[in-house]
């Protein structure tokens, strides 16, 4: 289980780092190589999720949406310095639950 919340981790941090790099080429003008650096690790996060042991892509695309969520609140608030409001904490907190339920809920 634990593999396979590192895995979520660090496809968020690829998807959300390659995508502020292309932010920051595109909307605040800088270098080229921030568009192809963000780019590449972009491509990178396409693979990232392969590498989980699930069998369904489906299940890990929404499980991951979940995890991805909470990541990008803590980036807001650490990167972008915009501190999150209890809202935010909750709304998090859900989408833990539902991605808890979307992978480990019993089935047969």
């Amino acid at each position: 289980m634990l593999l396979a919340w590192f895995i979520f981790v660090l496809a968020g941090l690829a998807e959300i780092g390659g995508g502020y790099m292309v932010w920051l080429w595109l909307r605040e003008s800088k270098p080229l190589w921030y568009g192809l650096v963000g780019s590449f690790i972009l491509i990178v996060y396409g693979i990232i999720p392969t590498l989980q042991s699930f069998p369904s892509f489906g299940r890990v695309y929404a499980a991951y949406g979940g995890v991805f969520v909470v990541l990008a609140v803590l980036w807001g608030w650490l990167i972008d310095k915009k501190t999150p409001d209890l809202y935010d904490w909750i709304g998090a907190a859900i989408c833990l639950l539902g991605v808890s339920v979307i992978l480990w809920a019993p089935r047969s």
